[in-house]
């Protein structure tokens, strides 16, 4: 109790909030290494998922390759680009891009696989060239998971970045590590709480960008599916408790 009561005091001193160590200027470090590296992942990402997705051909095993990354630690990579002279915020944007790649990879991919057979027909039809159907036709109707893969690799990538304190960079992290090296660990969750904190309201902001940014027909269609799903599942629902019902209901004696 008395750590919870230690981080509300940390929080609620504004010396602790200003000057070049405080927290909005580690904040303010954090956000741009974050944003660095979800631009990095996605310059790479992109381009390979638009093409994947767009083509048919070869998405599957690009995801997978993908999604090898995700088995190693961010922790590890720090180290090893450490071992070979690469410290700081930049080490850390580079091990965070490579961890930003597989879901920016994979919703450029489902996004544009989920994109249906005679839309792609019709527009073939009318004379569109491969990269007019990609930009004019596929890319807006894979708006929806194209936001979602970005949301997931953001809020990752900002959850991740505190470890740039482990290897003398600067972020919200710092305020942790300096916690533990001092064993206040009031400040530990203090910067605890300013870490996830900051992930929830970023994560908020990109809802609301991509509920923005989803086109007006994506979302009267989604409406209208969820809507039309609701009755069937009600009758399901219905229809299993009244068999189980019938079940439980003792036999009546034939006469």
């Amino acid at each position: 109790m008395n750590v919870l009561v230690e981080a509300f005091h940390w929080l609620n001193d504004p010396l602790n909030w200003s000057g070049p160590s405080g927290v909005l200027a580690l904040g303010r470090d954090h956000l741009v290494t974050a944003g660095l590296a979800v631009l990095l992942g996605a310059a790479v990402a992109l381009p390979v998922g638009l093409t994947l997705g767009h083509r048919g051909r070869g998405a599957a095993t690009g995801v997978v390759v993908a999604n090898t990354t995700r088995a190693l630690p961010t922790l590890a990579l720090l180290t090893l680009l450490a071992a070979a002279g690469l410290f700081g915020n930049l080490a850390t944007v580079l091990a965070c891009a490579v961890f930003a790649v597989p879901p920016l990879l994979s919703g450029a991919v489902t996004g544009l696989g989920g994109v249906d057979a005679d839309v792609r027909d019709a527009a073939r039809g009318m004379g569109m060239s491969g990269p007019t159907r990609l930009w004019g036709v596929e890319v807006p109707l894979a708006v929806p998971q194209l936001a979602g893969g970005l949301r997931t690799a953001v809020v990752q990538v900002l959850a991740t970045v505190p470890l740039a304190a482990l290897v003398g960079g600067r972020s919200l992290g710092t305020i942790v590590v300096v916690g533990f090296g001092t064993q206040r660990y009031g400040q530990v969750v203090a910067g605890a709480v300013l870490v996830a904190g900051l992930c929830l309201l970023v994560e908020g902001l990109l809802a609301l960008a991509q509920r923005a940014l989803t086109p007006a027909g994506l979302r009267s269609l989604a409406r209208a599916e969820r809507a039309k799903a609701r009755p069937h599942a009600a009758a399901v629902a219905v229809g299993a408790g009244a068999g189980s019902n019938e079940t439980s209901r003792p036999g009546r004696a034939e006469t």
